[in-house]
């Protein structure tokens, strides 16, 4: 199942690429030239297309993604790199971005579990974290509408106690084929 080679094959490449300087022409400073951090979903198929998409380019932007492109708790590691866009980082702006055809749509917690199972997670792991107050299949649960869930999060992150007011938080669905972006929350008119 692993590939001990792709490690390899990362290590050489990166040494040429650092041989030949071709770092030079991705250098910028860390703050986002157009003042603005985005949350989006790790899909593969937005890696260089929603950047394409929004016109965007290295140093553009502070980019978060997670499965879903989701804000699930107001106090967990989404919402407090945020936050530190904002307010050490210089982004003016929040975007939401998810995506159409998301594996987080509709997703259940029951075949999540089955597959930690069959790749070794003991049903007694599961069995400690109920016990302990993790309501795991609420945890692993997706969510049934992407423009609702984009809804949910914008709402998180405009209404979070530590967000500046004047701070715009936009709410968008990109389709993962064509990059067309569809406005689901204009951050200016809220």
């Amino acid at each position: 199942m692993n590939n001990p080679t792709l490690l390899n094959e990362i290590l050489t490449f990166n040494e040429k690429f650092v041989e030949n300087r071709e770092y030079e022409k991705y250098e910028t400073t860390k703050f986002p030239n157009k003042r603005m951090v985005i949350l989006t979903c790790m899909d593969t198929r937005l890696l260089e297309l929603l950047p394409k998409a929004l016109n965007l380019g290295n140093g553009d932007i502070k980019l978060i993604k997670n499965a879903g492109a989701l804000v699930s708790h107001p106090f967990g590691s989404i919402m407090r790199s945020i936050l530190i866009a904002v307010h050490q980082l210089q982004a003016e702006e929040v975007f939401v971005i998810a995506h159409h055809d998301c594996g987080m749509c509709g997703l259940k917690a029951e075949p999540v579990m089955e597959s930690m199972k069959k790749r070794g997670i003991p049903e007694e792991t599961f069995d400690i974290l109920t016990y302990s107050g993790i309501d795991i299949h609420k945890w692993l649960h997706g969510f049934d509408h992407v423009t609702e869930s984009v809804e949910q999060s914008v709402d998180i992150v405009r209404n979070h106690p530590l967000m500046p007011k004047e701070v715009p938080v936009h709410g968008l669905v990109i389709d993962p084929k064509t990059g067309k972006l569809d406005l689901v929350v204009d951050g200016y008119k809220n």
